[in-house]
């Protein structure tokens, strides 16, 4: 399959090339990263509202950003759906001053990326 040249589409192209069958739903998990723990708490209760399992974590990965919030999303890994997440998660992390900080599943064969 064709990916864009972007983050997102290299992503999508090492996992096929690493024999993953991308048409396989599966969980994907989001990382938003926030300033404070106040502001990683409201987004994931926002999402967690939405009917998605949420976890908040302080770990400090991101400098300035300490805080992750992981939005696990079942889907199909393809590049527009997760494209269009992102943006909503972005649109929603804004507000409380977070920020996307990438994405991740394991694959169709159980192997992670």
């Amino acid at each position: 399959m064709k990916h864009p040249d972007d983050a997102n589409g290299d992503v999508l192209r090492r996992m096929e090339a690493q024999g993953d069958d991308l048409s396989c739903p599966r969980n994907v998990e989001f990382t938003v990263v926030f300033p404070s723990e106040s502001a990683a708490r409201q987004f994931a209760d926002h999402f967690s509202a939405l009917g998605f399992a949420v976890s908040t974590e302080h770990t400090q990965a991101v400098e300035n950003f300490p805080w992750d919030v992981v939005v696990v999303k079942h889907m199909t890994p393809a590049h527009q759906e997760i494209g269009a997440f992102e943006n909503s998660l972005e649109s929603v992390a804004a507000r409380f001053g977070g920020h996307n900080d990438g994405w991740g599943c394991l694959s169709s064969s159980g192997r992670g990326q």
